[in-house]
């Protein structure tokens, strides 16, 4: 007689993960991501300025965008491992997303050495974050598709990434460049996200920690050569594919003569946008055609690099932007969706801390690369060459690993 009420009660408890109320979660989370990416990616654009305006040098900014970056994909193989070893996923979601509030004081920095601290601060709780909350998501997103479930988090994530840098420069534009306002209106959302963020852990729960525990008492953590390979291959198409920055560098290049430098963040936006759309397609036919779809961007990824180092004008590297937003919506959703496919959940936490580690440092490698290669003003077939063995290499990589990407990894 008591055990009605009892499996009743937990029937009610998980419903939230047997019926397509999982698609909220997902969305929820994806709301959250908007929030986040309004504050500190709207934040990003104004930095180096900002600092700049408070006395530091060129050689600060440089270093502090580039130390910035590191801590932010270095630390999570760190975050990772211990949001695995102690299944406090939540935890670390809260305190990642509990750093971006120090974007918004950036304001009340009145030296610049104050804030770098907050800065650094942000890119860290970055790295405390996203794998956990990757962890978290792929677990959802196992009962409507990896796929769907990354691409619509990144579509939403990505309305922020293109709200956050337009509403920082409405607002500096309206306030005559005060700083102060701008970065202190940035509480705002910042408090927004706070409130979605309890919300969707009100409505998730404790479910996905349940899942990687009972996972971690079925079978081995162990992570196994099909993920180290997959990984590979993503850290090698990174390295052959052009970073933003130097597309939005040469661009300023070629704008600064005609004093067309607000051109620049223009550019930014078509990559975000064009980045919103692709993610959420290549989401649903990853979820069609499982890893082997990969092997699209990979090809795509060619062309950026190709049409920024051409040295044609403005139309090429806008054409190249626009690939780049191709190329980097897919990364961020199904990259990041493939990864449950190599792994078991109780050791989720930890593959994507290596996973984003290796990601982040094919792009340290690829801008350094791609640096020479424009400092020296290499010739285009060098470019061409480099860029064709290095997607070349990372294909037959990523080929290897789409007939072991079973699901008898994933419970």
């Amino acid at each position: 007689m008591t055990e009605a009420p009892s499996n009743s009660s937990n029937e009610k408890k998980h419903r939230f993960f047997n019926s397509r109320s999982a698609y909220a979660g997902i969305i929820l989370l994806g709301i959250v991501s908007l929030m986040g990416d309004t504050v500190y990616e709207g934040s990003r654009g104004l930095v180096p300025d900002y600092l700049k305006f408070l006395g530091a040098s060129a050689v600060i900014v440089g270093l502090v965008g580039g130390f910035g970056d590191f801590l932010g994909y270095a630390l999570r193989l760190v975050s990772g491992v211990l949001a695995d070893t102690t299944r406090a996923y939540w935890f670390f979601i809260f305190i990642g997303y509990g750093l971006i509030g120090t974007i918004p004081l950036l304001g009340f920095a009145n030296i610049w050495e104050i804030a770098i601290i907050f800065v650094l601060l942000e890119r860290i709780g970055k790295a405390l974050r996203s794998p956990a909350r990757d962890t978290v998501l792929s677990v959802i997103g196992k009962k409507v598709g990896a796929g769907k479930a990354f691409g619509v988090h990144e579509l939403l994530d990505q309305v922020g990434a293109v709200a956050g840098p337009l509403l920082v420069a409405f607002l500096m534009f309206s306030s005559s460049n005060d700083y102060q306002l701008t970065f202190t209106f940035l509480l705002l959302p910042f408090l927004m996200l706070l409130i979605f963020l309890s919300y969707t852990y009100r409505r998730i729960g404790s479910q996905p920690i349940a899942e990687t525990k009972a996972a971690g008492d079925a079978k081995g953590k162990a992570l196994g050569k099909p993920f180290y390979i997959y990984t590979f291959a993503v850290m090698i198409n990174t390295i052959g594919l052009i970073p933003v920055a130097l597309i939005l560098f040469r661009a300023s290049t070629i704008l600064e003569p005609e004093r067309l430098q607000w051109m620049v963040p223009l550019i930014y936006v078509l990559i975000q946008g064009v980045d919103a759309v692709f993610a959420l397609l290549a989401g649903y036919a990853y979820d069609k055609y499982g890893v082997k779809f990969l092997t699209l961007p990979f090809i795509i990824s060619v062309l950026p690099s190709v049409f920024a180092m051409v040295n044609t004008g403005l139309t090429a590297l806008v054409i190249a932007a626009a690939l780049f937003g191709i190329v980097l919506g897919m990364q961020e959703s199904i990259y990041r969706a493939a990864v449950s496919a190599f792994t078991p959940i109780a050791s989720r936490g930890t593959a994507y801390g290596i996973f984003n580690t290796a990601y982040g440092a094919g792009y340290l490698i690829s801008g350094a690369i791609f640096g020479i290669l424009i400092d020296v003003n290499a010739p285009f077939v060098a470019t061409v060459i480099f860029v064709v063995i290095t997607q070349a290499t990372a294909t037959i990589a990523l080929l290897q690993t789409s007939q072991k990407s079973k699901d008898q990894t994933t419970p």
